[in-house]
């Protein structure tokens, strides 16, 4: 168990990812630091919510998995640690770990505790550092979880709330959930939310201002059109061939997004 992945809103300018994984090298010299990013946009729980679920399954197992969002460091939300039936989650209970954790067959949570697993004395505003590297270090060394602290619900820790799309006949309405670097707009639409009738000549809107189709890469269409297609996350997204679609269109996160299977 020597692979520990790192999602924050850090970014790295500052000294903060740096010293992360430095705290973990203190406690394990071999372990295998993994920067899935550090450019989640800062306090956007759902985005970091977002990267972790659509990364974490890629993993070895036994990979220790630690995100830290966390606008409320500091306050009385909990620290916690949980082990599922093929990997360990660490972070705050603000539910940045929550999308990962509902595909996952949790075994225990634990909310860290025991100061022996965190640098001493512990700040008020990095936590990342003090709470959550060494213990994700620990981990990755062994440390039974148990060791950490007492034992959670999984109804006692904070979920975010999973925006299901509406399918109404041959309309599925859903929402952009995450825009990526490329402007990609990633909505919650799953292929597997058009079948039966499937995708041939499906066409989607949003707004007044964009019309695409559905096709099977962004190539399909010309230079800076407009396209959507199911990608590397299994959802449904709209991108512009060559192009930024975001900022083309002006989308944001919970846009409404309309998906009209044709066939």
């Amino acid at each position: 168990m020597n692979t520990i992945t790192l999602i924050t809103d850090f970014g790295t300018r500052d000294w903060f990812v740096g010293t992360m994984k430095s705290v973990i090298l203190g406690i394990n010299a071999h372990a295998a630091i993994v920067d899935i990013t550090h450019e989640i946009p800062p306090g956007d729980i759902r985005a970091g919510a977002f990267a972790l679920a659509a990364s974490y399954r890629f993993a070895p197992k036994g990979t220790v998995h630690v995100a830290v969002v966390d606008p409320g460091v500091g306050s009385a939300r909990k620290p916690i640690a949980v082990r599922t039936a093929e990997y360990f989650f660490v972070g705050p209970d603000n539910g940045v770990l929550s999308w990962a954790l509902q595909r996952e067959k949790i075994r225990t949570i634990r909310v860290i505790k025991n100061e022996r697993f965190c640098l001493q004395p512990r700040s008020r505003t990095f936590h990342g550092r003090d709470i959550f590297a060494p213990v994700a270090a620990h981990l990755s060394i062994g440390v039974p979880i148990q060791m950490l602290g007492p034992a959670a619900t999984k109804t006692g820790i904070i979920r975010l709330p999973w925006p299901e799309p509406a399918k109404d006949k041959k309309v599925i309405r859903g929402e952009i959930v995450y825009i990526d670097k490329f402007g990609n707009a990633i909505t919650n639409i799953a292929e597997s939310d058009t079948a039966p009738e499937g995708t041939a000549g499906a066409e989607v809107v949003i707004g007044r201002k964009l019309k695409c189709a559905v096709a099977e890469f962004y190539g399909a269409v010309q230079l800076g059109e407009p396209v959507a297609v199911f990608g590397s996350s299994g959802l449904l997204e709209v991108a512009v061939n060559g192009g930024n679609a975001a900022a083309q269109f002006r989308l944001h996160v919970g846009q409404e997004v309309t998906l009209r299977l044709l066939r």
